[in-house]
């Protein structure tokens, strides 16, 4: 047994990642690129290694929250364009500059902000057209035409987010479409005035999946990169065969007999009610398998085998009832989330019963479990 699969693990399958690289870029348009959302550590699949296949297929975009996530791929030898698409203090100009890190301008202050700092930078501007988080206003078209103005601000890039592109809901795509029409009547008006216009994207995973029609220069491909949906009933216009690329495994360390009336973990709140095998899994919340799952008719699979969880989850263990499991011992693998979705232990499933989405369930997964690929 490899050290690495001792106790519990998360393990890639790099074919199904490069299978959805290639399914995505079938699907977008010829002119276009896709920048791969590697924030939150490749939400759970380990930015650095992630990005490393990528880069291996020719992807050059990359995108982060952190001025410290695209320092850490640049350290790993990651290349091409890692765009900061949150909240980085002007103070630390010359690490953008020393790592080649292309900054989000999150609204006019801080472009000019950074601009002060006096040295040359480079930027993509986040236009808000109605999501209200980050971004110049898309009707404030004079203050983007100034920030082209700022001599220390190289422009790569210009970008928005659209808030509800998951949803099918007539209200949301109305929604969504006045936020598409906002961004481009802000781009069209830029071009007319003499301006050359940089790199333009407008799609996240939902909205490209929602919304193929759109013409931008990149995609950013996020959660649709790792093969899975944010919900599992997903109703999208696309229905790419993406296939799933993480798993997350475990091993039985013990089994216990418990007789009837005996009950098993924190509160006493699984009670046997018959004479009972109880395994015992070194996994549990403080790996980032949510205790929010406990009594939620949540399974595992041992041996291709679905069993219950029982008793409250744990900070670093859990316990399944395996009565009604056939051979099953101490050392036998566990899966928790992986990609037998008949089984039920998808990771929109998974998610879903514990009030969650798959990015939050994935991304949470602890820096303690170490990646193996496969």
């Amino acid at each position: 047994m490899e050290t690495a699969t001792e106790r519990s693990w998360i393990e890639l399958n790099i074919e199904n990642l490069k299978h959805n690289v290639r399914i995505l870029r079938e699907a977008i348009p010829p002119a276009c690129e896709l920048m791969a959302v590697v924030k939150a550590d490749a939400y759970g699949h380990g930015a650095c290694a992630t990005a490393t296949v990528l880069n291996q297929m020719e992807i050059t975009a990359f995108a982060v929250a952190t001025v410290e996530e695209g320092i850490q791929l640049r350290k790993h030898g990651i290349r091409g364009e890692i765009l900061i698409l949150g909240y980085t203090d002007v103070k630390r100009v010359q690490d953008l500059q020393k790592y080649d890190l292309t900054q989000t301008l999150l609204d006019f202050a801080y472009a000019q902000a950074l601009n002060s700092r006096n040295a040359a930078v480079k930027t993509h501007i986040k236009i808000d057209t109605g999501m209200h988080r980050l971004g110049i206003s898309g009707e404030e078209i004079s203050a983007v035409r100034k920030v082209f103005e700022m001599k220390n601000l190289k422009i790569c890039g210009i970008y928005t987010h659209l808030c509800c592109a998951d949803s099918r809901l007539p209200e949301d795509i109305a929604f969504t479409r006045r936020q598409i029409d906002s961004f481009y009547r802000l781009t069209d008006a830029l071009k007319n005035s003499g301006i050359q216009l940089p790199k333009l994207h407008i799609q996240s995973s939902y909205g490209f999946l929602n919304y193929p029609d759109l013409v931008c220069d990149y995609v950013r491909v996020g959660i649709a990169l790792y093969g899975v949906s944010s919900v599992p009933d997903n109703e999208a216009v696309l229905q790419p065969a993406l296939r799933p690329v993480l798993a997350l495994k475990s091993r039985v360390v013990l089994i216990r007999f418990i007789g009837k009336g005996d009950s098993v973990g924190y509160g006493r709140t699984f009670v046997a009610g018959r004479d009972s095998r109880i395994a015992v899994i070194p996994v549990g919340y403080g790996d980032g398998f949510p205790g929010s799952l406990s009594g939620k008719n949540v399974s595992v699979l041992i041996n291709r085998q679905s069993v219950p969880v029982v008793g409250r989850i744990c900070m670093d263990q859990l316990t399944v009832d395996i009565t009604d499991a056939e051979n099953v011992k101490v050392g036998d693998v566990v899966t928790l989330i992986g990609t037998e979705a008949e089984q039920n232990v998808a990771a929109p499933v998974v998610a879903q019963r514990a009030d969650s989405i798959s990015n939050e369930l994935l991304c949470r997964l602890g820096t303690r479990l170490p990646i193996v690929m496969k």
